[in-house]
């Protein structure tokens, strides 16, 4: 133990490093004893310091010799048991605290495991994949179907329908029944196939997700970038602030980190972690703050199943929910219901009242039964159903599309909320631009060097040194040369910040390795590292045990150009040395930094301080790092990002949609206001209004009254210290803010949508601790509900955010549609966030409003024709019932008619593609009527068409046609009745064809009474039979009045026949089959066919509608009530419903309803 000791105390300050054999994975090296490197700093004379508990990962750790060093599970599980840290704690230093558990690893924690060591602990710990909950088979789901208050008294009914025709006519009269129970079946079976695809969809959304995931992981000595499902036992990962958890892991690296577990514990406050108390990661939750440390180190001992996440996650699946359109036709399928609910009833009282009106009140209860099935399926059609099934189609449709767009939609919801998006509050690095930052200008030791020169530059000393230190040390990002597979990428792929990025992609070029500079000079376990302060705008780093030089302590700080050098006190010359920071001086200095800014380069200063020792640096330097005064600059450097080639064109397209487009960025407002320029956000001249503007007029509001509706660029200081009214004035013009911070993106996404206000006075209070309520309310942005809702009667605006931080969060989370950025974004942002861009491309946003446009067209071009069907079908029904005839449309036929509206109208009208047409209108108010003025217009002249042609073919279809088949159903049920009959028709025929009466008297006695008693057209047949009924109807009806000769001689032909009420159902459903086609248009464009060639569900969809039509009119026979019918009348029932065209072109220029009213739309008109 001593010379173990003594070992340590002579490796050099700042070198003592834990180092671990990497032999293969199994048998792991029999180590009987393990020490970490020594955790006490030392000052400048050597003398002793404190400990660093937070930094170390613990004291010297003895592990007995003899131990056994096999890893197995039960020894994993022992460390990661739910909610007991500190039992977790006691396992952990029972074999020996981190070190113990890396030596039966076999991991050098600096290099990672091996390619070997990986394989194998993936054989025996298996892969980082969670378990899922089993899908609901399409069983369960078809069972669940029938879940459903119509479909069950509609299954009731056919079956009293079933048992009673089947009493009163045992060959025929089970049919009708056993037909309803086969058209509820196909329902339930379409019902069970849509529910399953919808929890498909959401699941594969989900796995979409999962796909773009990515964790920083060190193996082979190199730092890469894998998806988490790869990570096994053992990894060494590397978490930054905004990360998820990938694993369950333990700490072994890292200060003054914090972790959110509420996604699993439920616990609301951040969680420190820290390696005496509590070390331990677990999967799902997010590292919020790595303190003092660049990131935070953690190695892998849960995954997978056997991870906390991992065992509750099975029961946890979240469920698809409905989107805000699917309520809102929720609400209106509630409405429609209740309207075909009182047709229904109506209905049933006009067939009910027939029993006694035509038919005498005889067989009550059939009549009865038979009114009840057409009631009830009038309520199945009447239920528009197919309203949220074509809202959960289009979605799936688009979301699917839009992911092949960039665009991974997170929440369903915001797929057709951003169609009507009137504003987009964009970030400008990585969105607007191609987040390949370069550095291309520069101030190096007080010598400015030009774009034309800085490619040729040689480093100097100060390049060398300071510069190359602040570039490689205040940072965490890191350069991949390669992908997941190996192979080389073009350009080093930066992972983590670009800015940072630039800085080290100079280093490489000038052949200085910023890795090599990172071990040399940077210990976690002794310096502070300090992340970027988006309030403070700078990061710093504190190396406390400098080699180079005299003195020992040396503070690095980069960050916002302006900012920086106002906190400078000198200035580094060409030589390195120090020398005053002179007014003149500091002058020259912002005028480069505006010139450069002026040219679209983002500036950046960079500067240093040094201490003699540790003594000397503040005692709170671990906290709060002295960054804030007598800084010494060394270089401020301008970076270009170029914009993206397409984000012009994107802008242009996104401003003639009426989105208002602004720019949020921390640039300062020169580099802002020139980008915004270049990119186009930027319309007409506008005013700039800077914090030291602001100063000098905010005293005079008249001034500031008029100068505040002009502003075209801010200043987030500015902003926020608007008041509510004043910042209502500048949001409706302004389109750049600079120097902003992620509060400043909040409170203008708050005051445009009014998400997030004060409610009431405590809540006010609770935002404004220490201000008075009654007399400062209408003082401090971001306002209250009340007078935020007086000023917009016509509600909100639909605002849409971008953000790529985890400071973000709060502006995506109150946005309407929060867009985190899938290459640059955190994993706080996209958790935060309902879509994440996958490319990082503005364009990608644009293109996500144009999907979210056409679901919502769809929806409405599916309305649009759902509900002249419905008119139609229940106009139909209760008009024919009212006039005596039996129900035009049967239980059966409507029950196609809704799967024709409901599945199939679905899947061809809310599958339409995009066009570029939908981004010339302004976007829709929240409340604007799903049903605008042109397609009431249009549903009404369909309605009319339809319902006329029917009712012509119900009531005057034998004069138009004849009567060669028409007279069947006429026939069926025209009879012939007296009170006072002789004797029933069935029990005369037995005697006649018994010969026990006397045709001819029989048939005297008849003609003598002038009627024949109860008879039905299909007792004739019953009583002459098949053959020879010429004979009999000679012998006893001939000469019989008030017995039509059609009917007889059809009735020798059949019992049944449904030729008229087939050409009816024939004509009424090719009616719909071409207003399909009318519904691709929802406005004033009487070119149905656009693009029809391209919507291949339409097409597919309307060819097997046609395909079915024909199977179910030509072999339904008495199970639909249908018969076949000669080729010449189905071209007459085509031509019928063809008509529906040129009556769709002609009302499209009916003057009456045409536009839509100009109160339904909510967008901007740019300023010029």
């Amino acid at each position: 133990l001593p010379c173990a000791s003594q070992f340590f105390e002579n490796i050099p300050l700042g070198r003592r490093l834990l180092i671990f054999s990497s032999p293969p994975p199994s048998p792991p090296l029999p180590f009987s004893l393990l020490w970490t490197y020594q955790s006490t700093l030392m000052d400048s004379n050597g003398s002793g310091g404190k400990l660093d508990n937070e930094r170390s990962v613990g004291m010297a750790q003895v592990i007995p010799s003899g131990t056994n060093l096999e890893l197995t599970q039960d020894i994993l599980d022992s460390l990661n048991v739910a909610q007991a840290s500190d039992d977790n704690m006691k396992n952990l230093a029972d074999i020996g605290g981190i070190e113990g558990l890396c030596a039966r690893m076999s991991l050098n924690t600096k290099t990672g495991l091996t390619d070997a060591q990986v394989e194998a602990y993936r054989e025996r710990f298996g892969p980082n994949v969670f378990p899922e909950k089993p899908m609901k088979s399409f069983l369960q789901l078809f069972i669940e179907a029938f879940d459903d208050t119509t479909l069950i008294i509609l299954i009731v009914a056919a079956f009293v329908s079933l048992i009673v025709g089947s009493y009163e006519d045992p060959n025929k009269g089970w049919i009708e029944g056993m037909a309803i129970l086969v058209a509820v079946l196909l329902v339930s079976v379409v019902t069970a196939l849509n529910d399953y695809q919808k929890e498909k969809q959401f699941r594969d959304l989900e796995r979409n997700s999962e796909a773009l995931e990515r964790c920083s992981v060190i193996r082979n000595g190199e730092m890469i970038r894998i998806n988490p499902d790869m990570l096994v036992v053992g990894d060494v990962v590397s978490l930054k602030s905004g990360d998820g958890i990938p694993a369950d892991g333990v700490l072994f690296e890292g200060s003054g980190v914090k972790c959110n577990e509420s996604a699993l514990t439920g616990e609301p406050d951040d969680l420190k972690k820290d390696f005496f108390k509590d070390p331990f990661f677990l999967s799902s939750c997010e590292v919020t703050d790595t303190g003092t440390s660049g990131d935070a180190k953690v190695v892998c001992i849960g995954i997978g199943k056997e991870s906390q996440w991992g065992k509750i996650k099975a029961n946890l699946t979240s469920e698809a929910s409905n989107t805000p359109l699917q309520d809102k036709l929720d609400d209106m399928v509630e409405l429609i219901g209740k309207g075909g609910g009182g047709a229904a009833v109506l209905t049933f009282i006009a067939l009910i009242a027939m029993i006694w009106l035509k038919h005498g009140g005889k067989e009550p209860w059939t009549h009865v039964i038979e009114a009840f099935i057409i009631a009830v399926t009038i309520v199945v059609v009447a239920i528009p159903e197919g309203l949220p099934l074509a809202v959960t189609i289009s979605l799936s449709y688009s979301s699917g599309q839009m992911l092949r767009e960039g665009n991974l939609i997170r929440q369903l919801q915001a797929c057709e909320t951003m169609g009507n998006a009137t504003n987009i509050c964009t970030d400008k690095t990585g969105t607007l631009t191609e987040n390949r930052m370069t550095i291309v200008e520069g101030m190096f030791g007080g010598v400015h060097i030009s774009q034309e020169a800085f490619e040729s530059t040689n480093p100097t000393a100060l390049m060398k040194g300071d510069f190359a230190y602040n570039c490689a040390l205040n940072s965490n990002v890191f350069l991949q040369d390669k992908d997941e597979t190996g192979k080389a990428y073009d350009r080093p792929k930066v992972v983590g910040s670009a800015t940072e990025g630039a800085m080290v992609l100079l280093l490489r070029k000038w052949g200085i390795d910023y890795q090599a500079l990172r071990d040399t000079y940077f210990s976690t376990s002794r310096d502070m590292q300090f992340p970027f302060n988006s309030t403070k705008k700078r990061s710093t780093v504190i190396l406390c045990d400098f080699p180079e030089g005299g003195d020992k302590v040396k503070l690095l700080c980069k960050g916002a150009s302006e900012v920086i050098l106002e906190d400078c006190a000198y200035y580094a010359d060409e030589n390195g040395d120090a020398q005053e920071l002179t007014p003149e001086k500091k002058a020259e200095f912002l005028s480069l930094i505006d010139q450069m800014a002026g040219r679209a380069l983002r500036t950046l200063a960079i500067a240093h301080k040094n201490y003699k020792d540790l003594n000397k640096i503040p005692a709170d330097y671990r906290t709060d790092p002295p960054d804030g005064s007598d800084l010494v600059l060394d270089a401020i450097v301008g970076i270009i990002d170029p914009l993206r080639s397409d984000v012009k064109e994107a802008v242009k397209t996104a401003q003639g949609a009426g989105v208002m487009v602004r720019m949020v960025t921390g640039d300062n407002i020169i580099t802002a206001r020139a980008i915004a320029e270049q990119c186009g956000i930027l319309t007409g001249s506008g005013e700039t209004l800077t914090k030291e503007k602001f100063e000098q007029i905010k005293n005079d509001p008249a001034a500031l009254d008029k100068l505040l509706p002009n502003v075209a660029a801010i200043e987030g200081p500015v902003y926020r210290n608007l008041t509510p009214a004043q910042a209502d004035l500048v949001l409706g013009r302004v389109q750049v803010m600079a120097r902003s911070s992620p509060d400043d993106k909040y409170l203008m996404v708050t005051r445009l949508n009014g998400h997030g206000l004060p409610s009431n006075q405590k809540e006010w209070e609770t935002l404004h601790p220490g201000r008075d309520y009654a007399t400062e309310k209408d003082k401090f942005l971001p306002g209250y509900k009340d007078e935020w809702k007086a000023t917009r009667p016509n509600g909100g605006q639909v605002v849409g955010v971008t953000g790529d931080g985890t400071n973000d969060a709060p502006a995506l989370k109150a946005s309407d549609v929060g867009l985190s950025m899938g290459i640059t974004g955190t994993k706080v942002a996209q958790n935060a966030s309902d879509v994440v861009i996958t490319d990082d491309k503005f364009s990608s946003i644009v293109r996500a409003i144009l999907w979210g446009r056409s679901v919502y067209d769809n929806i409405r071009r599916f309305l649009q024709f759902q509900l002249t069907v419905n008119v139609v079908a229940l106009l139909l029904v209760f008009i024919g019932s009212v006039a005596g005839f039996p129900p035009p449309l049967n239980a059966v036929m409507m029950l196609w008619v809704n799967l024709i509206m409901d599945t199939m109208g679905a899947l061809a009208l809310g599958t339409e593609k995009p066009t570029p047409v939908l981004l010339l209108r302004q976007p829709y108010l929240r409340d604007a009527p799903l049903v605008s003025k042109p397609m009431w217009r249009n549903i009404l002249f369909q309605s009319a068409y339809q319902l006329v042609l029917l009712l012509v073919l119900l009531f005057m279809g034998t004069d138009f046609f004849g009567n060669e088949f028409l007279r069947g159903d006429y026939c069926l049920n025209w009879e012939v009745g007296n009170p006072n009959k002789l004797k029933d028709i069935t029990t005369l025929g037995t005697e006649i064809m018994a010969g026990s009466s006397n045709s001819t008297e029989t048939g005297m006695a008849l003609n003598q009474l002038g009627y024949y008693p109860d008879t039905k057209c299909g007792d004739f047949y019953k009583i002459c039979g098949e053959s020879n009924n010429g004979v009999c109807y000679q012998n006893l009806f001939a000469d019989i009045s008030h017995f039509e000769d059609d009917c007889l001689e059809n009735c020798a032909k059949t019992d049944y026949d449904y030729r008229h009420f087939t050409i009816i159902f024939n004509a009424f459903v090719w009616c719909q089959i071409f207003n399909e086609f009318n519904a691709r248009q929802i406005k004033n464009d009487p070119n149905i066919l656009a693009g029809i060639t391209g919507s291949k569900m339409f097409l597919f969809v309307i060819i097997v509608t046609v395909l079915f039509q024909i199977f179910i009119v030509e072999v339904g026979g008495d199970w639909v009530r249908t018969t076949h019918i000669k080729f010449e009348y189905w071209i007459w029932s085509i031509i019928m419903g063809f008509f529906s065209i040129p009556i769709g072109f002609i009302m499209r220029f009916c003057p009456i309803w045409n536009e839509e009213d100009e109160d339904s739309f909510f967008g901007y008109v740019m300023p010029s």
